[in-house]
């Protein structure tokens, strides 16, 4: 099982930017896939939880009506859309997956290692 998150960067405040989680070892449309983040000196924070099997998805309330989680089952992939960032949305951000079923909320197994995102002007 591997989890590998790419797409982070330097981006300005109100730009967008995509997150890709690569999957391999199971299939996506099995397990429940989450989207986190830690920013310096705070805890992981759960944004995201997508339903492999139905592709409905939850969010904390930071990012409500700003980010959308996403399946490519054909690729099997999951992406992060993140529209109108804000300099506080600055963290690692990281993908994982519940290999126990495709239901939200869930428990994460495997983590990926992470990729960057900083939002400054």
């Amino acid at each position: 099982v591997q989890l590998v998150e790419s797409g982070g960067g330097l981006v300005q405040p109100g730009n967008a930017l995509r997150l890709s989680c690569a999957c391999s070892g199971f299939h996506v449309d099995y397990y429940a896939i989450g989207w986190f983040r830690q920013a310096p000196g705070k805890e992981r924070e759960e944004i995201s939880c997508i339903n492999g099997q139905d592709g409905s998805s939850t969010y904390a309330d930071s990012v409500k009506g700003r980010f959308t989680s996403s399946i490519d089952l054909a690729k099997n992939m999951v992406y992060l859309e993140m529209n109108n960032l804000k300099p506080e949305d600055t963290a690692v951000y990281y993908c994982a997956v519940d290999l126990r079923g495709w239901n939200c909320p869930a428990q994460y197994d495997y983590w990926g290692q992470g990729t960057q995102v900083t939002v400054s002007s």
